[in-house]
């Protein structure tokens, strides 16, 4: 961004740039997305920001829903063997981000507690709906209980114009109305609506960007579905298998753009059942819900950034909730390691020491090396593919 919108195209200053970038940082949602978006409102308005996320998501959505496509439709699922590598790469992605972040925002008492309490929580109520967001509640909350970190400096504005933050409620409530009744009532397309909502909720609840979304994401279509309660309401609700499922989180990471593209893949994938159309057709409803929050947001909460910051109470609430959100992350690592490590007994010792050596040299090389996770994907395949080899050959050549 800084080469091609600052020093080539001088659509807007460095010192802009760094604005847009760390006042992103403060949102839910998309950070890369939402500083596009700016760039192309301060250009062109509204209509060029929508046109900018458009052509933004478009190259990745695509892919990942072309995968997700392949992945049903035909008879790949003999060669998808060789990606089985993809799952522990994915799960060290989210090991170094929890890392990462934790040196970022656990720096106080409060904030180390919030940490353990929320990762514990989450590992033991994974499956349950409501535990990722009362988490996230509770924390912001609980860390405007003192004043000591983040006083109150300065007199707070006297008016913000809060009109456009009702209509993105509103639209967010109205979702999870129709969702919730669509499913009720087994409407025949309820499903798309359920799809619509899921997304705009992630979109809405993201702090922490594509690594935290991937655990909110596996909570909602994995572990969920296959839950007490759900099984004996029978509900139809969306659901994707753990396979299918890291297989798009360790792809995601191939693709050109932001990682939130992977709503295109689990929407598809969550209606394998349907048509061809109805697949394409939730791919699109799909990416829409989960980057119209990003849209949305950043463009209502910009033009009054300047009175919002100057709320203390808005600053300790985000401290509580990115401690929330490592937490989480760490509670969602574990609970995809625990899965993974039940089905490595009928596994090869090959394959679970390859499981293990890909675990942690993705941890290490994106957490030390900084490696571009495109070569750490492009790389873990090619090695499935040996161990694929290995595996289906190895009696004959010891022979």
């Amino acid at each position: 961004m800084q080469y091609r919108f600052v020093e080539k195209q001088k659509y807007i200053t460095a010192e802009e740039l760094l604005e847009y970038n760390a006042f992103c940082q403060l949102l839910p949602g998309a950070s890369s997305t939402q500083t596009i978006i700016l760039v192309g409102f301060k250009r062109g308005g509204y209509p060029l920001a929508f046109m900018t996320l458009l052509v933004w998501i478009l190259p990745a959505t695509f892919l990942m829903a072309m995968l997700a496509i392949a992945y049903t439709y035909f008879d790949v699922r003999s060669e998808l063997q060789s990606f089985i590598l993809i799952q522990p790469m994915a799960i060290g992605f989210i090991v170094s981000a929890t890392i990462l972040l934790y040196k970022k925002a656990i720096n106080s008492l409060i904030t180390k507690i919030i940490f353990i309490a929320s990762a514990v929580l989450v590992f033991l109520a994974f499956k349950s709906p409501w535990a990722i967001p009362v988490v996230i509640l509770v924390a912001g909350i609980a860390t405007n209980f003192s004043k000591k970190r983040i006083p109150n400096d300065g007199a707070a504005p006297k008016t913000v114009k809060w009109g456009a933050l009702f209509i993105f409620i509103f639209l967010f409530l109205t979702a999870g109305i129709l969702s919730e009744e669509a499913t009720q009532k087994n409407w025949e397309q309820h499903k798309m609506i359920n799809l619509f909502e899921n997304n705009y909720r992630f979109g809405t609840f993201v702090f922490g960007g594509g690594d935290v979304l991937i655990p909110m994401m596996y909570e909602q279509y994995v572990a969920r579905p296959n839950s007490e309660r759900v099984k004996k309401n029978k509900r139809d609700v969306l659901k994707i298998s753990k396979e299918a499922f890291l297989m798009g989180a360790g792809m995601v990471r191939a693709m050109p753009g932001p990682v939130f593209s992977v709503a295109s893949y689990t929407s598809a994938v969550a209606l394998k059942e349907k048509t061809l159309s109805i697949q394409i057709m939730g791919a699109v409803i799909g990416s829409l819900g989960i980057f119209l929050p990003s849209f949305f947001i950043v463009l209502f909460f910009f033009p009054i950034w300047q009175n919002l910051k100057k709320y203390a109470i808005f600053y300790r609430s985000l401290e509580g909730i990115y401690a929330a959100v490592v937490g989480i992350m760490l509670g969602a690592t574990l609970h995809l390691i625990g899965g993974i490590s039940i089905k490595m007994e009928y596994y090869s010792s090959l394959t679970f020491w390859t499981y293990i050596f890909v675990f942690v040299a993705s941890t290490y090389f994106i957490y030390k090396q900084k490696i571009a996770a495109h070569w750490l994907v492009l790389s873990t395949i090619a090695l499935g593919f040996l161990l694929t080899f290995l595996n289906n050959n190895l009696g004959s050549l010891l022979n």
